[in-house]
């Protein structure tokens, strides 16, 4: 009995080395795993940020966006460019820039006589027109001019 009692020991002492560096094993993936986890969520916010940034940025940088911040800051188109040629004549007409209103865009603007522009077509989205509902179908003949009230000509009365 004295004989396997060292051994005995002994191999109690090896699995217990054994579960203890298999435990401090797995703490340590473990806490590599939730520092993983931490980092990838950093830079997945900071990859939303940098996107709305860069959204901003796009918004900013727009045609739009410039003109209205250089007319609240007081510049006016500066109109023809004027050149100055190599032998010293000056090639276009100098003028004072002038303070004009933007062109207005087509979905915000009135539209003008639609009869002037016979191959447009309004586009029943746009808010600035306003179309008449269709006719029922037996009321299209009965139309004194005889054309159907979607035509331009109709739009014109208003």
């Amino acid at each position: 009995m004295r004989g396997r009692t060292p051994f005995a020991v002994l191999v109690v002492t090896l699995l217990s080395a054994g579960l203890l560096g298999l435990l401090m094993l797995n703490t340590a993936l473990n806490e590599g795993s939730f520092t993983l986890s931490r980092l990838k969520r950093q830079t997945t916010e900071a990859t939303d940020q940098q996107q709305t940034l860069q959204q901003q940025i796009a918004e900013q940088s727009a045609p739009d966006a410039l003109e209205r911040r250089a007319r609240e800051l007081g510049m006016v188109a500066g109109g023809d460019p004027v050149f100055l040629n190599p032998d010293g004549s000056v090639t276009g007409k100098a003028r004072a820039a002038e303070d004009k209103p933007p062109v207005p865009r087509p979905s915000s603007a009135a539209p003008s006589d639609p009869a002037a522009s016979p191959g447009a077509s309004p586009s029943p989205g746009d808010p600035g027109i306003d179309l008449a509902p269709a006719p029922p179908a037996g009321a299209a003949s009965g139309s004194p001019s005889g054309s159907p009230s979607g035509s331009p000509s109709a739009g014109a009365q208003r």
